[in-house]
This record gives structure tokens, sequence and C-alpha cells, in this order.
């Protein structure tokens, strides 16, 4: 394993292409902790305490720990992301998006373009809610109540506006300078960085418990064990595949024979990814943050514990709606009647049945079946964090590395990130980290 990861820095490219993703990174990180002007750090602190289990702590997750310091990216890239889904849900309803997913490089960058300023739109009216959300704030420090931002008005709005504005905007232009000359997508290692940073904390607390006697080193071994285990299966699932063997008619065009070859369409078992537990927990966290702005009513409170991370009923909600969402992500971004019609355009076909309309079906058919484990056992990934709350008395920011949003991303982004690693080191003939054998390298003349 040395050996691979030396191999790694033998290759000028590939190691110009990682520091240069290492050191924007590194950027991004920086400006996750510089302050918005006219902040009460103090206050901050004390008074995002009751948000945790909210729709403010799910975005705080996306957003690297910067949100609940309303630092300059206290935005992250949930505004990219969130224009991002709009644009691709509407390419699938709306004819002009249809049309600009035909036209090939020039419809890509037509559609990058219209991503790019729905992002700034949106991260114009959050910044504006943000401003306003941090102006009613206030903390409890030493019996004295006292206001998060010590001078509102719209001077405080118009400053913090900009400043968030500018930090989406720029970071993400530094994740597309990571996708375009680094390794990996560059929004999502932005939004795993952000996610691991909170990885020491956790850490430095489970220290502190096994010296102070609140869990023994057994419950912590027991703990790692059941972590590889997730993680194992959280990885089959996301390589987990259905392969559909398509065949290629022989097409004789003057003296050349072309197709005649065999292949396989390749069926996720979780197509949809990650999106499913974000859509569920966004709704899901919705009757919580309403109940917050009304801590008198007997009917929000009510609704508050029922809808807490602890109760039965919102396990058996958020799995239900994890299951909804698997199908519906599934259906927007998969689509077989397409894939039957180029199927069809090139001369290609599934052996024994009819191309066209047949073969859509078949696919579709597959498609259903293959996505209802998927769908099931991401119910139980994303539940997990809370049985193991529960069942074991751990807290939530440990908790959450074992299932959930947080372990998905993980997972997901470093395995496309080291099969990047892996097609650069098998085109300059070394042995990468998924290959067998002895390491091969180029000879040299």
């Amino acid at each position: 394993m040395i050996d691979k990861f030396r191999n790694i820095f033998n290759i000028p490219e590939l190691r110009k292409r990682i520091l240069f993703s290492l050191g924007i990174l590194f950027v991004v990180r920086i400006g996750a902790h510089v302050p918005i002007p006219g902040i009460d750090g103090e206050a901050l602190g004390a008074a995002v305490q009751n948000f945790q289990n909210t729709l403010f702590g799910l975005y705080d997750l996306f957003a690297g720990g910067a949100f609940q310091k309303a630092t300059l990216f206290a935005l992250g890239i949930m505004p990219y992301i969130s224009a991002s889904i709009i644009i691709q849900l509407m390419s699938s309803v709306v004819p002009y998006f249809q049309r600009l997913d035909k036209e090939g490089e020039e419809g890509r960058k037509k559609k990058t373009q219209l991503t790019r300023y729905g992002t700034v739109g949106i991260a114009l009216m959050q910044s504006y809610g943000v401003s306003i959300f941090l102006e009613s704030l206030t903390a409890n420090l030493g019996g004295v109540s006292v206001a998060v931002v010590p001078f509102p008005g719209i001077g405080f709005k118009f400053v913090a506006m900009i400043c968030m504005v500018t930090g989406v905007i720029l970071i993400m232009w530094l994740g597309e300078r990571i996708t375009e000359r680094g390794i990996g997508n560059g929004i999502s290692l932005i939004i795993m960085v952000g996610i691991i940073a909170r990885l020491p904390n956790v850490i430095i607390s489970e220290i502190s418990m096994i010296r102070e006697g609140v869990r023994g080193l057994l419950q912590e071994v027991i703990l790692l064990a059941i972590m590889f285990i997730i993680v194992a299966f959280v990885v089959l699932l996301t390589q987990g595949t259905r392969k559909i063997p398509v065949q290629y008619a022989k097409r004789v065009i003057g003296r050349k024979v072309y197709g005649g070859q065999s292949t396989h369409i390749p069926l996720r078992v979780n197509t949809s990814g990650v999106m499913p537990i974000i859509f569920a927990s966004s709704i899901m966290l919705i009757p919580s943050t309403v109940a917050t702005f009304f801590s008198e009513s007997e009917v929000m409170q009510g609704m508050m514990r029922a809808f807490s991370v602890t109760h039965w009923f919102y396990w058996l909600i958020f799995g239900s709606m994890i299951i909804f969402f698997t199908y519906f992500y599934t259906a927007i971004a998969f689509d077989p009647v397409q894939v039957a019609s180029q199927m069809k355009q090139h001369g290609g076909f599934i052996p024994g049945i009819r191309p066209g309309k047949k073969t859509s079906e078949y696919i579709d058919n597959i498609l259903t079946r293959v996505t209802l484990p998927g769908s099931f056992f991401l119910a139980f990934i994303a539940i997990f964090p809370y049985i193991l709350m529960n069942i074991m008395d751990v807290g939530y920011d440990l908790a959450s590395f074992f299932g959930g949003t947080s372990l998905l991303i993980i997972v997901g982004v470093a395995l496309d990130t080291l099969q990047q690693i892996e097609s650069h080191l098998m085109m300059r003939h070394y042995d990468g980290f998924l290959s067998k054998g002895k390491l091969r390298g180029r000879r040299r003349m």
C-alpha cells in the first residue's frame, strides 16, 4: 500500500492535480472561519445550540460548520446544489431544457451558465433570510440577554448579503477549478472535507469520555467494528449494479463492418445516490424548525416531540419518505424510454427482447426491482445513527458518521476520487489501489 501511495507522486501530472486540489480545499477551510462583520461570536455560539436538530443543523452540515459560525462561506455550496437540482428537474419536464440536452457540449455549457445564474439568485434570497434570522437571535450570557447582531439594520443586511453571496460565488468557482485542474469532483470534495472537518472534535470528545469513565474501551472497540461493517455495506450499496446484456447488430458500410460487439447496461442499485436522504431530511426537519419559533404553543411543542429524532414516529415517516424519494429521483435520473430509443437508433438490442417499447418496459421492470432493496437499505442507513443514539447512548456528532447523509457523501466521494486516481495510475502503467499484482513501472528507453 505504501508503494501505491508513492506511485501517485511518481507521476508529475497526477502529483500536480492532487496538490492543486489540496491547496484549494485549504483555502475553502480558511474561508469557513472568517466571520461576517457585525456579529457577536460568543452570543452566536450560545444561540445556535438550540438549532442542531433543525433544518439549520442540516444546512450547517453541508456548509462544513460555517453556517453556525456565520462566516463568509456560511451558505456553503447549498445554493449551487439547489440550482443544479432545479435545472435537473426542469430538464425532464421543460421542452427548452430537453432541447439543450440534445445539443451536446453547447447545450451543457448553456445549462452550466443557467445553473450559475440560478446559484446567485438563490444565494441572494438565502443571504437576505439569514441576515434577518441573525438579527432575531439572542443568547443568555451570564443571565443577560445579548443580541447576536449588536447593530441591526439595513447596513448589516447589505454587508452580510454581499459577504455571503460573494462567498457562494467564490466557493462555486473553486469547486469548478478542482474539477477542471485537480482530481475528483470539486463540489463533492468541498462538501466531504467540510463533513470530515468535524471529526477531530468528535475524536477528542470520545477520548475525554474514556478518561472520565463515561464509556469504556470495549464500547469504543464495538463502535469501531460497527462502523467498519456499515462502511462496507455502504460501499456495496454504492458500487452495486445489475448488468443487462446488449448486443449490437453488424452493419456493412462500404468495405467496413461496424457493430457486432456485446456490451451491457449497468443499472445501479442506488441510482439516486444521497439525494433521497437530503430531500427527506429537509422535509422532516421543517416541523421542528417551525416549532422553535412558537415555543409557547402546546400544539407546536407536541409536533416537535413527535418529529424528534428520538421518537419512533420520526423514524417511520423518515424511512418511508426516503423509499418514496428513491423511486422519485431514480425516475428522473434514468429514463428507460430514452435508453431504449438510443439503443434502437444504433442497432442495439437486448437478446430475447424486441427493440422499442418492449425494451423500455423490460429495463423499467428490472430497474424497479433493483431499486426496491436499494431504497430499503438506504432508509436503514439513514435511520441507523438515531438507532445507535438510543441503544449505545452515543451523541449525535459521533452517530452521524455511522450512517445518514454524512457517511454516504464521504464514501461516495472517496470512491469516485479513488477511481479517478486509479485511472491515472493505470494509464501510466502502474498498479492502482484496486488492482492486484506487483508494481509495473514504465520501461525507460
